[in-house]
């Protein structure tokens, strides 16, 4: 009833009318019962912590304490003030005449005008190699393939061509030659198989259809098309519901081989259901482009000269973000303006409010279509300033920080965590979020998509743009409840921060940071500042060069997310650990840091904690156990003293994606910890263990590999890293076939074992390193695995390193079934002076070699056909033997080399970009005599 009501109230307001208002008051309203509860729910946490630690005393007492007593009645006031405001919003609400729509929404205001298979546009720009790709795809017919239709879906955010593209397929003479029958139909919201099975009879007979039954109409259309090349296209399509579109694809299953079904569409969840397989993915224009697209509109065939079309240029690429929709529209209306003043107004304002609609109800049929929780995460992405790449993790985290993420009956069973990541995918297929072009870790949003997030936050979101429109924008934002700035970009001083002793009710205080050097904050500012923001619950204050942070900070009980990474602090005050609602504390890179708080254990809804690039702290706090809710644990390091213990660990049952366990030395009395510390943690999957890097006699080698053994994790582990182990051998665990999903394995600095394990039957095992392993002499055949028939069949990199007593590597295994390293593509041997023999000589896939430092070592070049980059420095000698063939190889370095073989192949190096030889004089005069056009560098 209530989700309703508040659907047709947003579809009703309009800026600055009635609705709108109270829309907004409700939301205001929500906002404080959220907090009221939440302060109601912190009360009972206390008491229950109040209760556990003091038994005898609270249950005497504690529900009459003085605190307790003035409690209950500010929330009695509170929530006597709660009714009365939510009684006269329900009084207006009938006055303004909000009722509950049934079916969550009305289709009619969501519907966008019906698109046509004619072009609407007598010239494309930028969309040739896409009309090519999807074409091909359309006239292909797959070899030894049952189906006998495919469906092709084309995938793109709002407005960036998606229907022009599958025209100009439709109408291309090719397509029209090859295909007996087209139709095109539209869509859009209404999924109604009725109607589009019978659109598509219509088409293909051009005859009007009287049938009323989906079965008649659906025989029909069988008869019609079978034995027939079909293309029909579906534009617009918006349903996930497999079932209908199972029934929709019923009558095509007698068409003739080759016919095809392209579909339209902003979701890649509709894109995978309709086709079952990949999809075509429509990318934004290039500048170019684009800007040629507005040219066209806005001055059709005329020709500008104007020193001011360079700046016009730059603000219309950088206001349309490679948009068609946006070109077209933005174009269209500044053809009918004529002075510059008014093209500057145009330019600066929001380019849905000179865009006379069309951008703003394309871009918020998004938004509609979104269910109401995906609504509410999306319109909180307002505070991320437009261009801004974020990580996938970090929105996840303010979106549990702010009780977005909401758990059901259907989905009780997955961490919140999962939900998020959920959440965000969503988004992501709905092309809400686009994957950064220069970082495939991050995302950012389209500026248009962020201009959408802001209009639909209204007043909630207050992202502080300008230093000189302090005042201005806190009169539209008074009641905000999120804010962000971006860090330095503005003067992050006294005057600025005012801004904020205004905002009492905010939930998000965010810098953004767009670079990381530190930035200055005093620390009066936030002695200030603290106690006035009690409502926080996302609190970030990231390479921030503050060294203390206040007292105050355990004031702010609704505290959920706290970031304090890269700061100079030293240690926390006890009074965070008061913060019993905190989900996420991030301190990484906090070099200063030397120690937590030793009442950590209070902070019971802990979920993450990142102490990574933290150097100084020897151990953790005592009763890390209780943190039972613990997901991410970046660093345990376990004291000397009396702080957490390895067995701690078995309680954190939740831990998942990365671990470091530090200070191993330090365990040295075994006999009360029992196995399997780490053997159920299913969602681990990289694992660090780390003992001292200095060895010593205090160092019990029996005891550490017996600590090793009791640490084997799930076998769902990706990565491992072993650092400064003083054992002699390593158990057995490691290197077991079990860890099939293993694909990064480190040993480092284990100084003591004078043999490797058995690694090759790891089947998924890509990159290994093995390094300063000081006692090994050889890695003879048990390294591969006995009766492993293809040894480390997926490795694609290999590192030796720093292994100075290393004089033997069996690196040929004599018998011919057995193929090893048969994926390898980078190989590294460095300083190991002792090693002497071969190294493997059938590498087929390997396309850099790296060999330094071993001057006893015979390199001997054969059977690497695509070797790319080849680096030898210090080795007894350089052949090349059998057939060689070196077309690809760009970089050559040889370098402190006395001795050359077979050297009548030098010839054959005719891609060699960049040479380097030093101290190889029986090589350089040879070389000289070659023939190599293309070298660039000697």
């Amino acid at each position: 009833m209530i989700q309703a009501v508040l659907q047709d109230a947003e579809q009703k307001q309009l800026p600055g009318n009635a609705v709108k208002v109270w829309l907004e008051d409700l939301r205001d309203l929500a906002f404080d019962v959220d907090d009221i509860l939440d302060e109601i729910g912190t009360e009972a946490s206390d008491r229950k912590l109040a209760e556990e630690h003091h038994t005898s005393f609270c249950n005497g007492f504690g529900r009459f304490s003085p605190s307790s007593i003035k409690f209950n009645v500010d929330m009695k006031s509170k929530i006597k003030d709660i009714t009365t405001r939510l009684e006269e919003l329900c009084k207006l609400r009938v006055e303004l005449g909000l009722e509950s729509v049934v079916g969550g929404s009305s289709i009619s205001e969501r519907q966008r005008p019906c698109s046509t298979c004619l072009p609407t546009e007598a010239v494309v720009y930028g969309r040739d190699e896409d009309k090519a790709k999807v074409l091909e795809l359309v006239l292909m017919v797959e070899p030894n393939d049952d189906a006998s239709f495919h469906v092709i879906p084309i995938v793109g955010m709002a407005g960036v061509g998606k229907t022009t593209l599958a025209q100009l397929v439709f109408n291309d003479k090719k397509a029209v030659e090859y295909f007996d029958m087209r139709a095109w139909v539209c869509v859009s919201d209404d999924f109604d198989v009725f109607r589009i099975t019978r659109a598509i009879l219509e088409s293909v007979t051009s005859l009007s259809c009287d049938l009323k039954d989906l079965n008649q109409v659906q025989v029909k259309l069988k008869e019609v098309v079978t034995g027939r090349k079909f293309l029909f296209v579906l534009d617009d399509v918006w349903s996930e519901d497999n079932d209908m579109w199972e029934t929709l694809k019923s009558p095509f299953t007698v068409g003739a081989e080759g016919s095809k079904i392209m579909v339209t569409t902003r979701s890649e969840h509709v894109a995978l259901i309709a086709g079952h397989t990949e999809y075509y993915t429509l990318k934004l224009l290039s500048d170019d482009d684009c800007w040629s697209m507005f040219m066209k509109h806005a001055f059709g065939s005329r020709v500008i000269d104007s020193p001011r079309m360079e700046i016009i240029r730059q603000r219309v690429v950088e206001k349309c973000r490679g948009l068609p929709l946006a070109a077209r529209t933005l174009g269209g209306l500044l053809r009918m303006k004529l002075r510059y003043e008014e093209w500057d107004e145009i330019l600066n304002g929001k380019i849905w409010n000179v865009g006379e609609g069309q951008i703003l109800s394309e871009l918020k049929l998004s938004y509609n279509h979104l269910p109401s929780h995906l609504k509410r995460c999306f319109a909180y992405c307002a505070i991320l300033p437009k261009g801004y790449e974020f990580e996938k993790e970090e929105l996840v985290h303010l979106w549990m920080a702010e009780g977005l993420i909401q758990e059901s009956g259907s989905n009780n069973h997955m961490q919140i965590e999962d939900l998020g990541f959920e959440y965000f995918h969503d988004l992501l297929s709905r092309s809400l979020f686009q994957q950064s072009s220069t970082n495939s870790s991050k995302y950012v949003m389209h500026d248009l998509i962020n201009d959408l997030a802001q209009m639909i936050s209204g007043e909630v979101n207050f992202r502080l743009e300008n230093e000189a429109g302090f005042i201005d924008q806190l009169k539209r934002f008074k009641r905000a409840r999120h804010c962000s700035y971006i860090s330095g970009h503005l003067c992050d001083g006294k005057n600025m921060f005012q801004v904020f002793h205004q905002l009492e009710h905010l939930r998000t205080f965010l810098p953004i940071l767009t670079h990381d050097n530190a930035h200055y904050i005093t620390n009066m500012v936030l002695d200030k500042l603290l106690p006035k923001l009690r409502r926080l619950r996302v609190l970030s204050l990231e390479n921030y060069h503050i060294t203390v942070l206040p007292d105050s900070i355990g004031d702010l009980r609704h505290l959920r997310f706290l970031n304090l990474s890269g700061t100079m602090i030293r240690s926390l005050p006890k009074s965070a650990c008061l913060l019993l609602n905190l989900q996420i504390l991030l301190l990484r890179d906090c070099f200063l840091l030397k120690k937590l708080p030793s009442k950590m254990r209070k902070l019971i809804n802990l979920r993450h904690l990142d102490i990574s690039g933290v150097k100084l702290i020897q151990e953790m706090p005592l009763g890390i156990k209780k943190l039972t809710f613990l997901q991410v644990l970046s660093n345990f390091i376990i004291g000397k003293s009396r702080g957490s213990s390895l067995e701690d660990l078995r309680h954190l049952k939740l831990l998942r994606q990365r671990l470091c366990i530090s200070g191993l030395e330090n365990v040295t009395d075994i006999q009360g910890t029992g196995e399997a510390i780490l053997s159920d943690k299913k969602h681990l999957r990289k694992l660090v263990l780390e003992w001292r890097s200095q060895f010593d006699d205090s160092q019990n080698e029996m005891v550490e590999e017996r600590v090793l053994d009791m640490l084997r994790p799930h076998e769902n582990l990706k990565e491992l890293c072993i650092k400064s182990y003083s054992g002699c051998i390593y158990p057995t665990w490691v290197g077991d076939s079990s860890f099939s999903n293993m694909m990064v394995l480190k040993l480092e600095n284990c100084e003591n074992c004078t043999s490797l394990p058995v690694l090759g039957p790891l089947s998924s095992l890509k990159n290994l390193t093995i390094k300063r392993m000081t006692r090994l002499k050889s890695i003879g055949s048990e390294f591969y695995g006995k009766g492993c028939s293809k040894p480390f069949e997926s490795l694609t990199s290999l590192c030796l390193e720093d292994l100075q007593e290393l004089e033997y590597w069996e690196s040929i295994i004599e018998d011919e079934q057995v193929e090893i390293f048969p994926s390898l593509q980078k190989l590294w041997v460095v300083k190991c002076p002792k090693l002497s023999g071969r190294l493997p000589d059938n590498l087929p896939l390997l396309d850099e070699l790296i060999i330094q430092e071993c001057r006893l070592l015979e390199v001997s070049i054969s059977s690497f056909p695509i070797l790319s980059q080849l680096e030898i420095n210090g080795c007894k000698s350089f052949a090349f033997s059998g057939p060689i063939s070196f077309k690809s190889l760009h970089s050559l370095f040889l370098t402190n080399i006395s001795e050359f073989g077979n050297l009548s192949r030098l010839q054959r190096f005719q891609k060699v970009e960049c040479l380097k030889i030093v101290n190889c004089q029986q090589l350089i005069s040879l070389w000289l005599n070659c023939n190599t056009p293309n070298s660039e560098q000697i």
